[in-house]
């Protein structure tokens, strides 16, 4: 994938600065030439007035991007008045318009956002320039009529300018992104209140959607080189579908913790209602092996993963799974821990908890130790790998696995 060059980002960040500044004293658009025809504002004006609908697919809506929200940031309890927050995120799919969705899933008062815009083009709420969502709320806005390239950087700005948290965010994202107030201009790793951003394509016929943890999130990879095993894998789709990343470091199948809702908990609202959302992707369960409390029960992490699978089914989407990889060397590995891991393996490759499965297990042990992860994918941690083996994971991936053969007139991945 094309890694960002910093400079040119800087540049072209400062000039979009420059832009919003002069469109707010002169009240000019934020695009030079005459302004493209409107989209009709119908399809997001109902979510729009219910800040808790979630951000559904709607004819040829696509999620090109997604994130999922983590929790509260710390030390942005009174949220960022008066600033402009810059995220940076990676388009999957292309398409000739886009939308966005705001979450103040955290937040304990609402979130005013007074202006929008992506890659500079003006974002409106129900026709207004500014909206406020409510405290555990989220919000998608109106079309807005932009082109978005697949596989190319997007920046999405707003400007939140009075106190309104705590911030709901998702650290560690392996992205440069921005914040920028009267004092300057920050990088940052996290992602803010920005939740997805779909895109209108006909062509696309939807999004693979990934739930995940820090194996999906990227963790160990290299920060914007987009070198997540799902970039990977939006690569070899070639922008004919959108992927969808709802990796947590940390992340749970059956419990809560630090690092968000248990997957149980939050399927449906990362996984499920995705725009355009097709195919699943299941890659939890190893932080239930490892992690204090450790699940010493094999059958109640496949029980949790069968109920995923039956949710997705009840929706009409495909679900694949992926085994478990080795940890050996990590400093939670034991053997007990390891034959728990096995075990949950031994069901997924049974074929009775998915429609399909990916076998990330096999693909990156070591064939000399098959209880650690192969030297060459290591990062170092001995849990989480490095570039080279989240592109052996994304390659890993059998595209036709994405389609279950039931759907008889189904386009082919």
């Amino acid at each position: 994938m094309p890694r960002r060059q910093g400079y040119a980002l800087l540049i072209a960040l400062l000039a979009g600065t420059a832009v919003l500044a002069v469109a707010a004293v002169l009240g000019t658009t934020l695009f030079a030439g005459p302004r493209p025809a409107p989209l009709p504002p119908a399809e997001t004006h109902a979510a729009a007035r219910n800040p808790v609908a979630p951000a559904k697919a709607g004819g040829s809506w696509v999620a090109t991007w997604t994130t999922a929200p983590v929790g509260a940031e710390p030390g942005a309890a009174n949220g960022f008045p008066g600033s402009t927050i810059r995220n940076v995120v990676h388009t999957s799919v292309g398409g000739n318009a886009a939308r966005i969705t705001l979450s103040n899933l955290f937040g304990t008062v609402p979130l005013l956002v007074d202006r929008a815009a992506v890659n500079t083009r003006p974002v409106t709420f129900g026709g207004a320039t500014g909206v406020t969502v409510a405290a555990g709320g989220q919000i998608v806005s109106d079309p807005v009529v932009v082109p978005v390239a697949p596989d190319s950087d997007l920046q999405v700005t707003f400007r939140t300018p009075r106190a309104g948290g705590p911030v709901t965010y998702h650290p560690n994202s392996h992205q440069t992104s921005y914040l920028a107030d009267d004092r300057g201009t920050w990088s940052a790793t996290e992602w803010r209140y920005l939740t997805a951003v779909d895109v209108r394509n006909e062509a696309a016929p939807g999004t693979v959607v990934v739930i995940g943890d820090s194996l999906t999130a990227g963790s160990g990879s290299t920060t914007d080189a987009n070198s997540r095993w799902t970039d990977v894998l939006a690569d070899r789709l070639g922008g004919r579908y959108g992927v969808a990343n709802a990796g947590i470091a940390g992340n749970r199948l059956l419990t809560a913790g630090s690092a968000g809702h248990a997957g149980l908990v939050r399927f449906e609202r990362d996984a499920l209602t995705v725009a355009g959302a097709r195919t699943v992707i299941v890659a939890l369960g190893i932080n239930d092996v490892q992690q204090a409390p450790q699940e010493p029960d094999a059958g109640r992490i496949v029980a949790g993963l069968r109920t995923l699978a039956e949710q997705a089914r009840a929706h009409g989407l495909t679900v694949v799974g992926a085994t478990l990889t080795p940890f050996e060397g990590f400093h939670t590995w034991t053997p007990e821990r390891n034959a728990v891991r096995l075990a949950v393996n031994e069901q997924i490759r049974a074929g009775s908890v998915f429609d399909a499965y990916v076998d990330f297990d096999e693909a990156v042990r070591d064939p000399y130790a098959p209880d650690r992860i192969r030297a060459a994918y290591d990062s170092g941690d001995h849990l989480h790998f490095n570039d080279a083996g989240y592109r052996v994971l994304g390659e890993r991936v059998d595209l036709t696995s994405l389609e279950r053969a039931r759907t008889a007139n189904s386009d082919e991945l």
